[in-house]
């Protein structure tokens, strides 16, 4: 059997000169037909002539010019209008005239440069054509040559309309493709910013530390194991993150979701972060995207706790309702300033722009009695 599917699309990969040709072929069969004789456009109701070797030329110069109406518009348009211009004098009348407005219309959607100077030309040539045919003898009142002149522009109107449309439509697709793009790289360096800052804090903070351990070398050995696991896991990150940049790659390809909050805080508390940890009920089996937003918000949390409050008390409080997750992620007071880094604020924007993109809510701040909580309720069963 034939398959349509594989016909249409090896169809469209021809030239689209090869496929505008078969309707200008068609046409020009249709036109030799003596049942359709007299049966195109008329301008001045001249007295339809027998076909004659001329009449074969002007049908051809009026459809074989369509097969280039979308590759070359201006040519087919000069061509056809010469061909109705000889068919209406020598008053053939034949069904190839109807090509006219079909040409005026492929011009007006596909003509690119001159396009007024084209309208100014073709206006002016009207004006002799019927004055030709009017010393001819045609009976055609002035009245009725103005009605085909408004037709005309009728059909270019059209082709102008097809083409605003056209273009109105790229655009958008331009404006949605820049949209994409942007919220992509968005997304992309809010991942990027959350699995860096995490590991490289907790790093920076094992490094420090190990500095006061040299008289201990047990510990120093252990704190810069940690650091060594650390940096391991960045590269792992990171290598997960490449992963997902490749246009081939599987969209379920291990993202770290809220089954991983316990190595989360364990990793936390070997940088030397007290963490108190606490989960109600399970994640739901179609928590997607909100129990991945739920360990992107545990995670910025305790790396801020290590930048700004290390070696403070910190809870995490982790709920799994039915119809939402919620996170609390509290800090006691300062905690020791010698692994208190600058922060820009990213992390936090980028929270809450990801909670509220999955129509939660999110805040974050200082707490009255000191301190600092991040709290995040996340609508569960959002598909990732």
């Amino acid at each position: 059997m034939i398959d349509l599917r594989r016909v249409t699309e090896l169809w469209q990969r021809c030239h689209v000169t090869v496929r505008d040709l078969p309707f200008g072929l068609l046409l020009a069969v249709v036109s030799l037909l003596p049942a359709l004789h007299g049966k195109g456009t008329q301008v001045g109701d001249l007295p339809a002539r027998p076909i004659d070797e001329l009449a074969i030329l002007v049908i051809a110069l009026q459809t074989l010019p369509l097969a280039v109406r979308r590759r070359w518009p201006a040519v087919c348009l000069v061509l056809v209008s010469l061909g109705f211009a000889l068919d209406q004098l020598h008053a053939y009348h034949v069904f190839a005239s109807n090509a006219m407005p079909i040409a005026l219309i492929s011009a007006g959607a596909h003509l690119e440069r001159y396009r007024r100077v084209t309208v100014v030309l073709l206006s002016m040539a009207y004006v002799p054509l019927a004055l030709a045919l009017s010393r001819l003898g045609a009976t055609e009142r002035p009245e009725g040559y103005v009605v085909f002149y408004l037709a005309l522009a009728l059909a270019w109107g059209i082709g102008a309309w097809l083409r605003s449309t056209r273009a109105t439509e790229a655009e958008r697709r331009h404006h949605i493709a820049e949209a994409t793009r942007a919220a992509e790289r968005t997304r992309i360096a809010r991942e990027l910013h959350d699995v860096v800052t995490h590991h490289v804090t907790a790093m920076v903070v094992q490094a420090e530390a190990a500095r006061y351990l040299t008289a201990a070398p047990d510990r120093l050995d252990a704190t810069l194991s940690a650091v060594t696991d650390t940096g391991r896991r960045a590269i792992t990150d990171l290598r997960h993150m490449l992963d997902l940049l490749k246009a081939d790659h599987d969209t379920d390809v291990g993202v770290p979701t809220a089954g991983g909050l316990h190595t989360l805080v364990e990793q936390t508390r070997q940088a030397g972060q007290p963490v108190e940890f606490a989960e109600e009920g399970s994640p739901a089996e179609s928590a997607g995207s909100a129990e991945f937003a739920t360990y992107r918000v545990v995670q910025e949390a305790l790396t801020n706790a290590l930048k700004h409050a290390h070696g403070s008390p910190t809870v995490v409080h982790v709920c799994y309702g039915r119809k939402e997750i919620s996170v609390t992620v509290s800090t006691d007071g300062p905690g020791s300033r010698a692994a208190s880094f600058g922060g820009s604020g990213r992390g936090l924007t980028g929270l809450r722009e990801r909670v509220e993109a999955l129509g939660g809510e999110f805040s974050a701040g200082r707490q009255a009695g000191g301190g600092f909580l991040v709290r995040a309720t996340i609508p569960a069963g959002s598909p990732s």
